[in-house]
């Protein structure tokens, strides 16, 4: 019989190996590694983070790979609380297909677990790491489910499967079994990110990586997965994406390439309309007592996600979820606060007069001309309207961290050390980074061990608990 989907992804990650990486590849794996440890780091103090690991504690574990904060515990549970301090913040990177947003460095913690549960080099985490990118950015611009009321995690679930066989080293069949037990199993809903939204939405991918990466131990022990995941009678297209095509035998690692990062702590679609803002706060001096009205067009898919469109009102912010996506919140506290960032999501700073008054004097509005140029361009068109009378505009078809303007390896140090300035000394960032940079040199345990001495006196009761 021909082989399958899954059975053809399975060989397609099984022999994906360092040196099929291009220059751009591997400088762009790097980059992403760093940011996402700076935003690891960054939440280290976050409350649902913290429940997380109290549940690890608690459930204990075989002692087999580093906790992020001070501790060991079995690789699902590695993936879990390490995606959860990855994610949490909502500054991690970001791919845009035209039905799809998703975060493939969501897959860094489960890829990171299984390379330092197996003993593998930095080659083999990146490689790892590469296979898991090119499986959900694949499958994101094939098979999109958020029109179908499913959330991006689904995808997740079979790249983080792949991912993890191959930082396993498990052969095709076994990766092909993995890849169908997580996909089979872990089909989320989009709830998940429209309405009220709750901690949930930073908590789904790494739930995912957990039970993907569970997966993948069950087939490296011989438990079988449906061979018909995606094509067979209620599969995956039967039952949520429709039909699609995927030749794994001409899929390349270069997917990361087409990647974004997030310049500000803000839901991805909001970064080009969050910069032009703030360059015309510094431009002319304004400030909230100058503003009459903040006018936003964008794109169909940022006014649907974060502007008020089908997932729902944006205009009632209480929570730190709520407020990161939603547009009108964004372009308020940006404009008074001169930035966004982990501190304008403090309950505090959320519910204080300033930003709730002027929140409600931010109107977004989907633009056809700007939702024809996504995702090739980022675009919006943004107008503030002074009491003065002036009226002052910015468009912009991108930001920095777009494709357009890509960050620097300098601009992700920075922003690094930002995040990881209150959890980490300085020697240990210097190390980090460091370590990072020679990523395809080093053992994976020089890249793991240290970071369980981030933030250790903030974490250290709640381990020995």
């Amino acid at each position: 019989m021909p082989p399958t989907q899954v059975e053809s992804l399975g060989e397609f990650a099984s022999s994906a190996s360092f040196e099929q990486l291009s220059d751009t590849a591997l400088e762009a794996l790097k980059l992403r590694v760093l940011d996402s440890l700076g935003t690891a780091l960054g939440a280290l103090g976050a409350e649902p983070v913290s429940r997380v690991r109290e549940l690890v504690a608690d459930f204990g574990g075989a002692p087999h790979c580093s906790l992020i904060g001070g501790g060991r515990s079995a690789p699902d549970r590695a993936a879990l609380l390490n995606g959860a301090l990855v994610r949490y913040l909502d500054f991690n990177d970001a791919y845009l297909a035209p039905g799809e947003s998703c975060h493939p460095s969501d897959n860094v913690a489960p890829v990171l677990a299984a390379c330092q549960y197996a003993g593998a080099d930095g080659r083999d985490f990146l490689a790892a790491l590469a296979v898991a990118y090119q499986v959900q950015c694949r499958l994101s611009d094939v098979a999109p489910v958020r029109a179908h009321g499913f959330d991006h995690t689904t995808q997740g679930a079979y790249a983080v499967a792949a991912g993890v066989s191959r930082a396993l080293g498990l052969d095709s069949v076994c990766t092909a079994n993995a890849v169908a037990i997580a996909g089979t199993s872990l089909n989320a809903l989009r709830v998940t990110r429209t309405g009220e939204l709750s901690n949930w939405k930073g908590l789904a991918y790494p739930a995912t990586a957990f039970g993907a990466t569970h997966a993948a131990f069950l087939a490296a022990r011989g438990i079988t997965g449906p061979r018909e995941v995606f094509e067979g009678n209620k599969g995956f297209m039967d039952a949520i994406a429709g039909p699609f095509e995927i030749d794994w035998r001409r899929e390349n690692l270069e997917a990361v390439t087409g990647t974004i990062l997030k310049r500000f702590n803000a839901e991805i679609h909001s970064q080009s309309a969050i910069e032009a803002l703030l360059e015309l706060r510094e431009e002319h001096g304004i400030g909230p007592g100058d503003v009459d009205w903040i006018e936003l067009d964008v794109f169909d898919v940022a006014y649907n996600i974060i502007g008020g469109g089908e997932e729902g009102d944006k205009s009632a912010v209480e929570t730190k979820e709520q407020a990161d996506h939603s547009l009108p919140y964004l372009l308020a506290v940006a404009l008074i606060d001169g930035e966004v960032l982990p501190a304008q999501y403090a309950a505090e700073r959320i519910l204080r007069d300033d930003v709730q008054r002027l929140l409600h004097r931010v109107l977004v509005r989907p633009d056809p001309e700007l939702s024809r140029r996504f995702p090739a361009e980022h675009a919006c068109r943004l107008r503030v309207r002074l009491r003065n009378g002036q009226l002052l505009e910015r468009e912009k078809s991108d930001y920095e961290g777009f494709h357009t303007r890509p960050m620097s390896w300098e601009t992700v140090v920075a922003k690094f050390e930002r995040l990881s300035a209150p959890y980490v000394s300085e020697r240990l960032r210097e190390q980090l980074i460091d370590t990072v940079a020679r990523l395809e040199e080093i053992d994976i345990q020089e890249l793991a061990v240290p970071l369980e001495r981030a933030g250790a006196q903030s974490t250290q009761k709640v381990m020995t608990q």
